[in-house]
């Protein structure tokens, strides 16, 4: 059986972003790229599919040549094979979703495997979009898996709560923290990724539905004001959380 997980090279969210000069997206110089941190759970959960039900897993990214780096990253936790879907140019999340789930077709996956969300534009939706391009079941922020067959059993998050849904083969999961522990890389799993082949594709055209018109970095928070230091200060507090914050 195949395993697809769909993996985003992203930047690192402890870099300092600067909108490029075309103020549309932003300026990749001194920035830090690394694998999406929620696709890290992606991967150990496939590897973890593989061990209990067997066959291989492929990873998939779409990006440029930089986006090899992730993908070795993910042979070197001990995926199978790698494949680069080779683009460029700004893609929305359907057109991403379109071009993934035509990949997946290929490698005739069953279960696909992605992080919740990329920690670049934050969607969330690239998951549920292209399971209904490839026309599987999706179960999406899961936390805990159990997969027995045909049978999927997930727990997932919800706001207040957890809930346990039970679908079936094929299937999608979008992964959050706390699925598992992502193994990292040993000696070994290193020296056997730079044995293994990355095989690029053009990734496959579609028209995006989105356009970014601008990008604009939000405002600096204003200066913190001290009143007093002592109860004395406790009317001149309330009146300005009254006229000027206006949150009381």
């Amino acid at each position: 059986m195949k395993i697809a997980v769909c993996v985003s090279h992203v930047p690192d969210t402890a870099a300092k972003i600067k909108i490029g000069s075309d103020g549309k997206s932003i300026d990749p110089t001194d920035v830090t790229y690394v694998l999406n941190p929620y696709d890290e759970f992606a991967i150990e959960e496939a590897l973890k599919t593989k061990e209990k039900l067997g066959g291989e897993v492929v990873v998939i990214s779409l990006g440029e040549e930089s986006s090899k780096e992730s993908i070795k990253k993910a042979l070197a936790m001990g995926v199978d094979e790698g494949v680069l879907l080779k683009d460029s140019g700004f893609r929305d999340s359907v057109s991403l979703a379109k071009a993934l789930s035509e990949e997946i077709k290929t490698q005739d996956a069953k279960i696909v495997f992605m992080g919740k969300q990329a920690v670049d534009y934050d969607n969330s939706i690239v998951g549920q979009l292209t399971s209904e391009f490839l026309g599987y079941n999706c179960v999406s922020v899961v936390v805990a898996l159990n997969i027995e067959g045909e049978k999927v059993i997930a727990e997932r998050e919800i706001e207040g709560g957890k809930e346990v849904v039970e679908t079936s083969l094929p299937v999608v999961i979008t992964a959050q923290k706390g699925l598992n522990e992502p193994r990292y890389a040993s000696l070994k799993g290193i020296m056997a990724a730079k044995r293994k082949t990355i095989v690029e594709k053009d990734a496959f055209a579609f028209g995006n539905k989105l356009e970014v018109l601008s990008m604009n970095k939000p405002q600096g928070k204003q200066a913190g004001k001290i009143i007093g230091s002592d109860a004395s200060a406790v009317p001149e507090l309330v009146r300005l959380l009254k006229e000027e914050a206006k949150v009381i």
